[in-house]
Order: C-alpha cells, then sequence, then structure tokens
C-alpha cells in the first residue's frame, strides 16, 4: 500500500484538486484507493459530496481516539474510490491534542491498525493508495500526515514565490525524516494551474525543473476552467467533463504514478538535490527537556518558521506561542 502525502503551506495550489482527481484516475485504473481529508476546511470532504456533522465518525474521532480509522471510512460515487471525511472540529485539535503523547504519530497509529487487522482478516493490504490531502498550513495535522505517509507529493503553482516556499517545505520533509519517519520520501512535484501561454509561467517550470531535478513530474496540470466547475456538481473531472484537459492531465499523472510501483521507497532521494538549507543538522533531542517548552520537533519546526507551536502552560490551559 502506497501512502502520499500531498502537501503545500501555500493555500490554492491544486492540492485537493489533485488528491480527487487524481484518487479517481487511479480507481478507473483499477486501483484501490483511499482518501484522507486532514483540511478543517474540508474542501475534499465537500467536493465528494461528504458533509459530516459532529457526531459522525471523521478523521476527528480517528485523531482523538473515538472511532477506528475503518468506522470513518466512508463509500464515494466513484468504484474503489473512499474516503475519511474532515469537518470543522478538526481546527481545534491542535489544541486539545497539545498535551497528548504521541501526538504526532496519532494518525499513523490509527492506520497501522487499520492495515495490520485488514491483512490478518484478508491476507492483503485494505486498499493499494492512500492519500493524505494536508491543510495549507505546516502544523500538527499536516506533521501527522507525514508521519504516516511513506511519500511526500508536491503541488506546486508556476509563479517566483513557488520556489521560496518549496526550499522551506522541502526542509520540514527532512526534518521529518529525521525526527519521526525515516521512510519518508518525495515521489515528485506536480505543477498545477499551469499555463504554458505565459512566459512566466514557463520560466518558472523550468526552474523547479532545474532546482529538483528528476523530481518534477512530466505531467503539469493545465488551468482548465471544468476542473473549477467539478466541486460544485459534487463531481471528479473523470465524472463531469471526462474529455476535458483536466480529465486527461490526471489520467496522465496517474499513469506516471502507477509506473512508479514496485520502486517507491526503494531508495531515498538524493541530498544534493535538495536545497542546501535541508543539509543543516539539527539538535539532537535534550534527554528530560521540559514539556512545557515543547518537543524537540516542535522547537525545530519553530524555528524553520513553518508550524504554528502550540504549548500547556502550567495551569493546564493551551495557547498558541
Amino acid at each position: 500500500m502506497r501512502l502520499i502525502a500531498v502537501i503545500n503551506q501555500k493555500g490554492g495550489v491544486g492540492k485537493t484538486t489533485t488528491c480527487v482527481n487524481l484518487g479517481a484516475a487511479l480507481a478507473e485504473s483499477g486501483r484501490r484507493v483511499c482518501l484522507v481529508d486532514m483540511d478543517p476546511q474540508a474542501n475534499l470532504s465537500l467536493h465528494l459530496g461528504r458533509e459530516i456533522d459532529g457526531g459522525e465518525p471523521s478523521i476527528y474521532s480517528v485523531l482523538l481516539g473515538q472511532t477506528d480509522f475503518a468506522q470513518a471510512l466512508r463509500p464515494t460515487g466513484t468504484p474503489g474510490l473512499s474516503v475519511v471525511a474532515s469537518n470543522i472540529d478538526l481546527s481545534g485539535a491542535e489544541v486539545e491534542l497539545a498535551s497528548a503523547i504521541g501526538r504526532e504519530t496519532l494518525v499513523r497509529d490509527a492506520v497501522a491498525a487499520w492495515e495490520q487487522e485488514h491483512r490478518e482478516r484478508t491476507a492483503q493490504a485494505p486498499a493499494d493508495y492512500l492519500i493524505f490531502d494536508c491543510p495549507p498550513s505546516l502544523g500538527l495535522l499536516s506533521v501527522n500526515a507525514l508521519a504516516a505517509a511513506r511519500e511526500v507529493l508536491i503541488t506546486v503553482q508556476t509563479e517566483y514565490l513557488a520556489l521560496m516556499g518549496m526550499s522551506k517545505l522541502l526542509e520540514v520533509v527532512q526534518l521529518i525524516r529525521r525526527r519521526l519517519n525515516p521512510q519518508l520520501t518525495v515521489t515528485g512535484i506536480v505543477a498545477c494551474l499551469y499555463d504554458s501561454r505565459l512566459r512566466l509561467a514557463r520560466e518558472v517550470l523550468g526552474e523547479v525543473r532545474r532546482f529538483f531535478p528528476g523530481q518534477v513530474f512530466a505531467q503539469c496540470v493545465r488551468s482548465n476552467v471544468k476542473l473549477a466547475e467539478a466541486p460544485s456538481h459534487g463531481m471528479t473531472i473523470l465524472e463531469y467533463a471526462k474529455s476535458s484537459n483536466g480529465a486527461r492531465d490526471y489520467r496522465a499523472l496517474a499513469a506516471e504514478l502507477i509506473a512508479q510501483e514496485g520502486m517507491s521507497g526503494e531508495s531515498e532521494p538524493a541530498e544534493e538535490d535538495l536545497p542546501t538549507r535541508i543539509l543543516r543538522a539539527a539538535p539532537a533531542p535534550v534527554s528530560g527537556q521540559s514539556q512545557e517548552k515543547g518537543s524537540a520537533l516542535d522547537i525545530e519546526l519553530r524555528a524553520l518558521g513553518g508550524v504554528r507551536a502550540v504549548r500547556t502552560a502550567r495551569d493546564g490551559a493551551a495557547r498558541d506561542t
């Protein structure tokens, strides 16, 4: 089973669109796909017609240990595609879990238990692909997804600020690899909302490929009005406009991902291909460090400036630092 976190700390760069439509294209190819909505905005859930109220199992109830991962799984209108939905309650999870032991690996533990139980019962993995839709921030929810995943797929818009954001994101990926998940690799970078008619878009795509050689998917996802319209109809692009450029692009992207099967996780990305700052050694955890100051991971993530750190004050009240 391939576990992939789709991530970028910037919003509006095609993460949710990619999760939904790449998942649908993989399912169309005969793969069993489960999507996990880690975003409190729940756009992926809404796109698939899953409005979750507070009482229904969701990724929030899984994080809090109220339900098993399998209990939160729901089918979609696409054969072979299921979803673990989100809801607005997830926005409070960072504060609620601020003092929880092992809070960074709650999703990983839940997924591992689900997979083990399914293998014992059926002698096969419960899915071929488990894809996490991460929120547009590098907080506890994204850290949980990165700790649970084995691969990272980064969506990027072809604009110059994307390069700076990519470097910061890859630093965090490297940090997660050192602290929580040594199996984590960058499986690829996908250029979304791409318009080849624009000189700027062509130049930025060229720069991304130059800075990250061998890590950019050949297929770009072109700007396409049908992709923007599909969510309002509760459909994937393959259902809404199966002959559109958006549908073609996601089918081609799925084919690239399928071509990697059997190779994923066998080797780690060469460190020289990553930004120089990623290679800076992180300080080792300090034995007996006060929980009120945050874990070593919290402190390092704060130093990167990408994660909102939450600590518990002496009186037990949680607050942002």
